[in-house]
């Protein structure tokens, strides 16, 4: 008999220490918890309250150090393919055209006054690879490539995580292509050209 009340003690004293913390957070929901990260000295300092965040009214602040989607600055590109060398997943795909001679002007210089020497038909970023870890843009030279604090960037299409930056369209690529080979013929028949006439030449002593 006495081991049945005492399991009723038991469980009357688990109910009332549940409804106690029950109540305790509560009447805490009527405060709101700050918003100061794991990092910041005061995240044990904030009052108890609620701390669900009403997405996508509200986001967690990213903080400032944080790496999350890239972005490239194909103004200030150069091609020169530092980054694609340095991912350790080949989440990033670049192709290049050489600039022609004439085209220099076109073509422009970067903010620090350096002229590009490539056109970028193809500079594809794939964000669902990408795993931040920062190697890419530590190796840029011209810093046109960055994390940016976009944290929450989810799609149903999975395509749509691959992001393009080139400078050029598939036509204005092929024109491009097509003058520099136009270039490059006329450049090797020069050469074979004066190649051929050096050879005709007399020597000396005939």
């Amino acid at each position: 008999m006495s081991e049945y009340f005492s399991n009723i003690k038991v469980g009357a004293v688990t109910i009332a220490t549940g409804m106690g913390i029950t109540l305790k957070h509560f009447f805490n929901a009527l405060n709101r918890k700050g918003d100061a990260g794991v990092a910041d000295v005061d995240y044990f300092r904030q009052v108890d309250g609620l701390v669900t965040l009403q997405y996508p009214r509200e986001v967690i602040p990213t903080p400032k150090i944080g790496r999350y989607r890239l972005y490239n600055d194909t103004e200030n590109c150069i091609g020169c393919g530092q980054c694609v060398r340095a991912c350790p997943i080949s989440c990033i795909v670049m192709e290049t055209i050489k600039v022609a001679p004439d085209d220099f002007a076109l073509c422009g210089k970067t903010t620090d006054g350096q002229q590009k020497k490539f056109w970028i038909p193809v500079f594809d970023i794939d964000v669902a690879k990408c795993m931040t870890c920062g190697m890419c843009t530590t190796v840029c030279p011209t810093e046109c490539l960055v994390h940016t604090p976009v944290s929450d960037f989810s799609e149903f299409d999975r395509s749509n995580f691959i992001y393009h930056f080139g400078n050029l369209s598939r036509l204005e690529a092929e024109a491009k292509r097509r003058k520099l080979a136009d270039i490059q013929a006329k450049a090797a028949a020069e050469k074979a050209k004066k190649a051929a006439e050096t050879a005709q030449e007399p020597k000396d002593g005939e």
